[in-house]
């Protein structure tokens, strides 16, 4: 069996990596992201991830694998902010609180699919504004859920964790590799 990744995202493919998977073909799917009205995260979480792999076009011999991170402040999505401003909302609302990262998966094998959601309790400590303007001065806040990357610069602003920190940067390994595995790859 073929392994194609359902995403663009560069982070996905290291992680798939340090536990020796490389995809033999990478298909983004190209999915309208907009939450539904009222949608709270997890469910929405979980739609990106099983819409993203219905998707995906794949022959017989292919696996597709797919996800979507999410980051949630209580019942707010925080998705990618979509301007430097947005981000610093998005920093300033999580910081000196907990909020969670939610990553789902969803395997596609033929007609089956197999999905997964792992969500991961973090804390974010309050912020200077020193450390948040050079932060979105970096630029690294673009195209990541919350605004930030957990294995970049802002990994600094997170003293604790609880769950899965792959999760947290796109791809909970134990659990894909479980999925993987329950659909007939084999590394």
């Amino acid at each position: 069996m073929k392994l194609v990744l359902g995403s663009a995202s560069p982070r996905r493919l290291d992680l798939l990596a340090t536990i020796g998977i490389v995809p033999d073909a990478v298909r983004p799917a190209d999915i309208d992201e907009t939450p539904r009205p009222r949608e709270l995260p997890r469910p929405y979480c979980a739609r990106m991830a099983a819409e993203k792999a219905a998707a995906v076009q794949a022959a017989g011999d292919e696996i597709v694998l797919c996800a979507d991170t999410t980051v949630a402040l209580g019942r707010r999505i925080l998705g990618k902010p979509e301007s430097a401003a947005e981000a610093a909302k998005f920093l300033t609302d999580m910081a000196g609180r907990r909020h969670t990262v939610i990553t789902a998966v969803a395997v596609k094998r033929g007609a089956q699919v197999w999905e997964r959601v792992v969500e991961t309790a973090v804390k974010m400590k309050r912020l200077s504004d020193d450390e948040l303007n050079s932060y979105l001065a970096s630029g690294e806040w673009q195209g990541k859920a919350g605004g930030y990357g957990i294995q970049g610069r802002a990994g600094a602003f997170i003293p604790w964790i609880q769950g899965s920190f792959s999760a947290v940067v796109g791809l909970p390994l134990a659990e894909t590799a479980t999925l993987l595995n329950a659909a007939g790859y084999q590394a």
